[in-house]
């Protein structure tokens, strides 16, 4: 491997965290933050409406109730947490595990990104206000929607392409089946988290060894 490539949700990070945390404070905080950033949340907006007309507030609410995974929700839901971190209303979970291994990793040498459906702000703002503190110096690169749906095949395609190394030189963890399944047949090596410790391929990153990285 020359790459690892990691979700967060429910892979680095806890499912509550984000369900019982972040969505919340992203919903209550969500018109207020409307109203208050008129000419920055504009183009959000532009696009909310034109994907379903009406009150694009509403919609954004409903979308979060939904956890739909729509770029421009994605991107007001980061720039509301910024606000949440900077504040000290929240610091960013990640599993002792994920942050033992990672730490052990970037020490060998192994490139580290990041593929998540939060927006590239809301994956640096989680890891730099991190529990364990600021690990964004850990990684290399971060990817979103953006680049192209995490159920596809293309994006885990176009994120090699990105970080100039083969698709089989890249291992690719997440908790959601699906998302495996994609990597795989881009040509990624690819494993399934299982926190729940009743399926998947392994329980926790402590397990995954990596080789050596000679420069």
């Amino acid at each position: 491997m020359k790459a690892i490539l990691t979700d967060i949700e429910g892979t680095t990070t806890s499912l509550s965290f984000v369900a019982e945390v972040l969505f919340p404070y992203a919903r209550a905080h969500l018109p207020a933050y409307v109203a208050a950033h008129p000419h920055e949340v504009a183009p959000i907006l532009t696009e909310v409406a034109a994907a379903e007309p009406g009150d694009p507030v509403a919609t954004l609410l409903r979308w979060i109730n939904e956890d739909r995974k729509a770029t421009p929700l994605k991107t007001l839901q980061g720039m509301i947490w910024a606000d949440g971190y900077a504040s000290g209303a929240f610091t960013g979970h990640v599993y002792a595990d994920a942050v033992i291994a990672l730490r052990r990793w970037h020490a060998q040498g192994m490139r580290l990104y990041v593929f998540s459906s939060g927006s590239v702000a809301a994956q640096k703002l989680l890891f730099a206000h991190s529990d364990a503190g600021d690990l964004t110096p850990l990684f290399s690169g971060y990817f979103d929607t953006i680049t192209g749906a995490k159920r596809e095949a293309g994006s885990y395609a176009r994120i090699a392409d990105a970080i100039g190394a083969p698709a089989g030189d890249v291992l690719f963890l997440s908790d959601i089946v699906e998302e495996v399944a994609a990597a795989r047949a881009a040509g990624m090596q690819a494993l399934l988290i299982d926190r729940t410790y009743g399926r998947g391929d392994i329980a926790d990153f402590t397990t995954i060894t990596t080789p050596a990285i000679h420069p």
